[in-house]
Order: C-alpha cells, then structure tokens, then sequence
C-alpha cells in the first residue's frame, strides 16, 4: 500500500426529512445565494422544504445551472454574489449544481485576471467561500469531495478544478428525493458511480487488501441496488443504499494508498464537450475499450474484479480478465446505456484525432496509472470506441 494523507472535513447529514436540519447548518447571519438547476425542485417539494429550512436567513436565488454547468451561466452568478454581498452558498440540486457552487466559491475570491484561469491554469482553491449541499440527485460524489468539472461551450472545452478549499461544510442526504427522479438520470447516477470506482480501482496490484475490498463492496452494492432502484424509485432501502454508495464513490477514501486512473474521465469529458453527451454515457463508451487496449497492464485487477464482483470462477486469468471486461459492457448496456459512440451521433469520425490533438495542445501527454498514454494511444483508444 502507498503512503497518503486522507481529510474529508465534510458533514454528512443522511436519512429521511433531513432537509429541515438546514435550519441548523447554516450561520444566523448569512446571506444566502441558492443554487439550483432547471426548476425540478420546485415541483417535487424540495424547494418548500428548503424555503422552510432557511425561513430565518437571508436569502437570494439564481436558477437554471445546466445540466454540464455552463461558464457563461455561472458567471451571471457570480455577478450576483458580488452585487449582493452574499457570504454563504447552498447548492440545492445533483453533482452539476454543486460542482458549478464549486466554481463559484473559489471564483468569488479569486483576485485573478479572469475566473476561467482557475480551470485553464490548474489553479488549486486553497481557500473559497462556505458552502452547503442539499443533494438531489446521486451520482458523482460532489457532494463530499472538493472536486468539479465545468463546461465553457463557446471554446467546446470541459475541465476540471479542486483544491482543499472546496469541500461542502455539510451536505444533507435525503434518499426520498430519489423517487421524482427521471430512469434515465437513475441509470446516469448509477453508471456514473461505478466507473468512479473503476478509475480509482482498476490499475494494478499494491496490496491494499482493505481499500480494494471497500472498493469491489461500493460495485457489489450498486449491482444489487441497480434493479430496484430503476423499477421503484420509491423503495428506500435500495434508494438509502444508492445514494450512500455514490457518495462514498468519490469522497476520496477509496482512492487513498492506490494508483488511480482517471483517463476514462479525461477522454469522456471531452466527448461530452463535443458532443453534449451526458457524462455518464461518455465513461460507459470508453471503458471497455480502454480496458481493452490495456489489457496487459490491468490483467491482474481485471480478473480480480471478475472473481469478487461477478464471480468469475473458471478459466485462466486472462480469460477472467476479459469476461470482466463483457460483463462490465453488459452492465451498463442493463441500464439502458449505450456503449458505443456510433450510438450517439453518425458525426464521429475525426473525433479521435480532435481529442488527440486537444491533449497534446494542453500537454497532457501522460494520462492513467502508469503515466503511459500518450495522445496517439488516447487517439486509438477513442477510435475502438466508434
């Protein structure tokens, strides 16, 4: 097992009628700016419950952070928090609400040139404004980590940022919200979890028996919770255990003394910058193939995960390896989920070589656990994808 530091300062309130704990959470004297998406929350009660939670702060809306939280948008946010003097952010939505308050926390203070640095330069948030999350929908994690990714359509770019800075104070978890929430944004959140587990699971071996076993449990429960989840929204002990495992996904535990991934995510983001492909559908068309093409540097956890995910008993390990790889396809093709570009759009060809190209202009010349890929392999790997 590697060495690492782990600090997740967090607060995780999880269980039915929680959204009244806000009351709470957040400073007396705060000035609040709430944070939402497309308005759903207005019809499925939460707004109500969170108006409610929040009856004794001051507080100002901004509605309408897109579905891949959009730079022009945020902006007119920020624009907000300065004329209003807000001091406290609550986001009130699903991982692109909250990785767009993200944004905003570490934008209001920033003294830089323009905000957009923070993302095109790297810039690590050491310090941001306070913010809180009433998640809404289960998915990436945001809602316990200090990461987000953001979308600038006018230069068709998707990047990520983070820093210590911007980890939620709390973030209230109520698996009842799951049961408004459309199959198709459930088979997102679902196939989203599972890869974040993926990226920071399947690499190679290091001996850390613990963190793979907290690992392939996070996968163990999302395929048993899969199924019930997308028949009955309602059934709050595969909800209550869906939304536990998305959060724990990504709030950095499992991913501490491991090599990680992660070029799965870089490649997709930039699917979904092109193509506007929800996130989730851009991992599920580049992970078998990326599995694939290398194969013999992940062989081992490959058969692994075969073994104590999908139990895979018989064969030899390469041939573990690969029924790990069909039966990972197979899981999100059960979803509902496509697993092939060609899917999406007849507009592919190119593709390959404009994100090639896109990695090299921003020297990424080194992605996954080994370091190892360079563009051209990223240009093949895209290409198996078609």
């Amino acid at each position: 097992m590697n060495n690492f530091d782990f600090k997740n300062p967090t607060k995780i309130i999880f269980g039915k009628d929680t959204i009244k704990n806000l009351e709470n959470e957040i400073p007396k004297d705060a000035k609040v700016l709430l944070l939402y998406g497309g308005g759903s929350i207005k019809k499925n009660g939460i707004y109500e419950q969170v108006k409610s939670a929040l009856a004794k702060v001051d507080v100002v809306e901004f509605g309408g952070i897109p579905a891949n939280p959009e730079y022009a948008v945020l902006l007119e946010a920020l624009a907000i928090i300065k004329k209003e003097n807000i001091t406290y952010l609550l986001a009130v939505g699903g991982g692109s609400v909250i990785d767009g308050t993200k944004f905003l926390a570490s934008a209001a203070l920033y003294e830089g040139e323009t905000p957009w640095d923070i993302l095109s330069q790297h810039i690590r948030t050491e310090k941001g404004m306070p913010f809180g999350t009433v998640l809404t929908l289960p998915a990436t994690g945001s809602e316990m980590n200090s990461g987000a990714v953001i979308t600038r359509a006018e230069t068709k770019e998707k990047l990520a940022m983070g820093g210590p800075g911007l980890f939620p104070e709390f973030s209230i978890l109520d698996p009842q919200v799951i049961a408004s929430i459309p199959k198709r944004q459930l088979a997102n959140g679902l196939a989203d979890a599972f890869t974040h587990v993926l990226e920071q699971y399947m690499t190679y071996p290091v001996e850390a028996l613990l963190q793979d076993r907290f690992a392939e449990s996070i996968l163990q429960t999302l395929i048993e919770v899969a199924p019930k989840v997308l028949k009955d929204p309602t059934d709050y002990k595969a909800s209550a255990n869906f939304m536990w495992s998305c959060t724990m996904a990504l709030n950095g535990l499992i991913q501490k003394g491991v090599p990680t991934d992660w070029a799965v995510h870089a490649m997709g983001h930039e699917l979904t910058a092109l193509f506007g492909i929800d996130h989730a559908r851009t991992l599920a068309i580049i992970t078998a193939s990326h599995y694939t093409y290398n194969f013999e540097t992940k062989k081992e956890k490959l058969a692994q995960y075969g073994e104590r995910v999908w139990q895979i008993t018989e064969g030899t390990l390469e041939e573990k390896a690969h029924a790990a790889i069909v039966k990972t396809e197979a899981f999100f093709k059960g979803l509902d989920i496509d697993t092939k570009l060609s899917d999406y759009t007849d507009d592919y060809e190119g593709t390959a070589e404009e994100i090639a190209k896109r990695f090299t202009n921003r020297g990424w010349v080194a992605l996954g656990e080994h370091q190892s890929l360079s563009p051209d392999k990223v240009q093949e790997i895209v290409k198996m994808a078609y």
